[in-house]
């Protein structure tokens, strides 16, 4: 049961004066939280901060009041100008004056009763606004504030500025946000008081106040003590919750996965290359996982074309030794096909048997399929979301890999943990994220990192070039193509789209055909499986040898004599994507070029975008710099995709925390692993403030 403390902030924002359903639809709309199909309540409304503030401390007089500056004047009102009659497109003009001279306060389709009862002739009053200079006269439109000089205390000095929607008045929202800070009720202290100490936090109510009534700038900078309380706050709520999870799928009923390595040797004997060390490290991390009783839970990252697959294999191989099934799960199809197409020549090697399973197999050879998996006698198999499904039965499955972590969210890691005895999990991801956004999205995971690329692998040289000079390049790949070299050609669109003024892919196709004729392929996300499949294998064959393409093919796609990629409108992808979109070629012997094709003028984020891929290959130094350019929000896809989607911490800003309040949230949980001790009850209220709910859940369910 929720604490009856937190009863105020869960009631409904219609319970809040002057809130009705239209009103509560239009802060659905700012409020940070996920709100999913439910309506918002009172305690999203706390989140809802400031981003800047108008400072109305300005008060130059008149004529040194700069165009364009918010300023306050005390002015004695001298005349009123109505509209002239039956002209009501004409402003109606008040003028004022202080001693150093005239201002005109302007007001468009306003009541002249209620313009002579606001600014009464030969009246002291204090107005504040925008200032515009108007044939080198002084004007303000429709002031922000006007207050009798008497009682110039009421006019707010310094106003925080707020997220707002169209139909939801500054004004009005500052009345609904004060209500819900009145209902915040006298919460416990959380913190453990020697850290709260250490970094100077102020309360969780205070920190509250001070951002929502700031007094200058600072009050409202990601930087100020309030926030930072705040940030730590949401980041131990995610910690706890990711901790409790780790330690319930652990209870899970794990088991040790052990063998003889007798099918381990006989597929690295398959193999026509050696490790290299960073695999070996990893393939050493997951095995001694594999052994103990709890269930393994490992990300490992490498960067495109480290040799993920690999060690996927040799893990895979070492679960059949212990007399268990494993399954590889794909975001694609074309994925997943290649994955097959690399990892059952190898498994056959060893005696096993291997078979793909996406929502493409129809029939005898899905019934087929799906009865091996439920007698044994299928070892591996590889597929999509399809391996997932009610129908799908195994004997008996005993680790499960999944590929591109980020398009899958925490809800289908559970999904899958409900097939077999708790299944020991790895993660695989060639987006290298940033160490602090492992900690947020995967915080209930081990890592390992992949770091070296395969031994033969040759740098890629990486050119940028404006649109302007599209010809050269085309000639540049007539003779690149006459020595046998094979093209990607990466457009952002489909088909041509009326808002933004970009090159589609079917376009670019057309036009590349009337030059290089039959040689020219077509891939896109609309296409069916089965003509993916033909033209990725007729670009694989050398039948095609330019394969336009949409970033379909950014994960995984292997066409290791592919030399070259031209990414258009590269300015247009983030740097994870143009990194990712990279590693499609290089995976040869040969030299690879990747030509970034741009249309200016650029902004400064797209120039030092263009400029970091041509600086480095380094996709974790990526990672970091596009981590700085975008934000958090969109390095892992979207908030719905099993991201968190922050309310108050922003990643870039406060990553400094994060680690601290994970050891933080791992000692609370050692010490208290129920929290039924004092600041472990205070914890539970942080779980419920910060949408943690299942968190609590899960300490119910034991």
């Amino acid at each position: 049961m929720r604490p009856s403390l937190l009863d105020p902030l869960f009631a409904p924002v219609t319970a809040l004066d002057g809130v009705g359903t239209k009103l509560a639809g239009l802060l659905a709309r700012i409020v940070p939280a996920d709100l999913g199909e439910r309506e918002p309540r009172v305690g999203d409304l706390l989140f809802v901060l400031p981003h800047s503030i108008i400072d109305r401390r300005n008060r130059p007089g008149v004529a040194r009041a700069a165009e364009g500056a918010i300023v306050t004047l005390e002015l004695h009102v001298d005349r009123h100008q109505p509209s002239p009659r039956g002209r009501a497109n004409v402003p109606y003009r008040v003028f004022a004056h202080d001693e150093s001279g005239e201002i005109a306060l302007t007001f468009f389709h306003a009541k002249q009763a209620w313009l002579e009862k606001l600014l009464p002739v030969g009246s002291q009053v204090l107005v504040s606004g925008r200032m515009e200079w108007f044939n080198g006269r002084p004007s303000m439109v429709h002031p922000d504030h006007v207050v009798p000089a008497a009682e110039a205390a009421s006019l707010p000095l310094v106003e925080p500025v707020y997220p707002l929607t169209a139909g939801l008045s500054p004004r009005i929202l500052r009345r609904i946000l004060q209500q819900a800070l009145d209902r915040l009720p006298d919460m416990p202290e959380w913190l453990d008081g020697e850290l709260k100490r250490r970094h100077s936090f102020p309360g969780f109510d205070q920190a509250l106040m001070r951002l929502h009534n700031p007094s200058d700038a600072l009050d409202v900078s990601p930087d100020n003590a309030a926030r930072r309380r705040l940030t730590y706050d949401e980041f131990l709520a995610g910690q706890l919750s990711l901790a409790m999870m780790r330690a319930r799928i652990r209870k899970l009923s794990g088991r040790p996965l052990t063998g003889d390595g007798r099918l381990v040797d006989r597929i690295r004997a398959a193999l026509p290359y050696a490790l290299t060390g960073s695999q070996e490290q990893a393939l050493a991390e997951i095995e001694a996982d594999l052994a103990r009783p709890e269930r393994m839970l490992r990300l490992l990252q490498g960067d495109v074309g480290a040799g993920k697959t690999v060690v996927a294999l040799l893990a895979m191989a070492r679960a059949a030794e212990a007399d268990t099934q494993a399954v590889l799960m794909a975001p694609t199809e074309i994925l997943a096909r290649q994955h097959f197409a690399t990892i059952a020549p190898l498994a056959a090697q060893a005696g096993l048997k291997c078979a793909v399973l996406t929502g493409r197999e129809k029939g005898r050879e899905r019934t087929e399929t799906l009865a091996g998996l439920a007698d044994g006698s299928i070892n591996f198999v590889v597929g999509t979301h399809a391996l997932f499904q009610e129908s799908v039965n195994y004997r008996n499955l005993g680790l499960a890999i999944v590929d591109e972590q980020h398009r899958f969210g925490v809800h289908q890691r559970l999904a899958m943990t409900a097939k077999g005895e708790a299944p020991d999990m790895l993660v695989m991801t060639a987006t290298p994220i940033p160490r602090t956004l492992v900690l947020t999205a995967f915080g209930d995971m081990d890592v390992s990192r992949l770091t070296e690329k395969p031994a033969g692998r040759r740098p890629i040289q990486t050119v940028t070039l404006p649109l302007e000079r599209l010809d050269d390049l085309i000639e540049r790949l007539r003779s690149a193509i006459s020595e046998g070299q094979k093209v990607y050609w990466i457009c952002p669109l489909v088909e041509e789209s009326e808002e933004m003024k970009l090159m589609s892919v079917e376009d670019r196709f057309a036009s590349l055909k009337k030059i290089f004729g039959s040689q020219v392929g077509l891939v896109h996300g609309r296409m069916k499986g089965a003509e993916k499949d033909a033209a990725m294998q007729a670009f694989k064959n050398g039948d095609t040898r330019i394969l336009v393409a949409t970033t379909v093919i950014e994960v995984g796609v292997d066409v290791p004599d592919a030399t070259i990629i031209v990414i258009e409108h590269a300015e247009r992808f983030g740097l994870a994507q143009l990194h990712q979109l990279r590693g499609r070629v290089g995976r040869g012997d040969k030299a690879s070029t990747c030509l970034l094709l741009y249309k200016g003028p650029l902004g400064e984020t797209a120039k030092r975008r263009l400029s970091v891929m041509r600086e480095t290959e380094d996709g974790f130094v990526i990672s970091e710099e596009d981590l700085k350019l975008r934000g958090e929000g969109e390095l892992l896809g979207t908030r719905q995709s099993g991201t968190p989607g922050f309310l108050v911490a922003r990643i870039e800003a406060h990553a400094d925390l994060l680690e601290t309040a994970r050891n933080d949230a791992r000692l609370v949980l050692e010490r208290d692993p129920e929290l039924r001790g004092e600041r472990g009850q205070a914890l539970r209220l942080l779980l419920y403030l910060f949408g943690r709910d299942e968190a609590v859940r899960l300490l119910r369910a034991g």
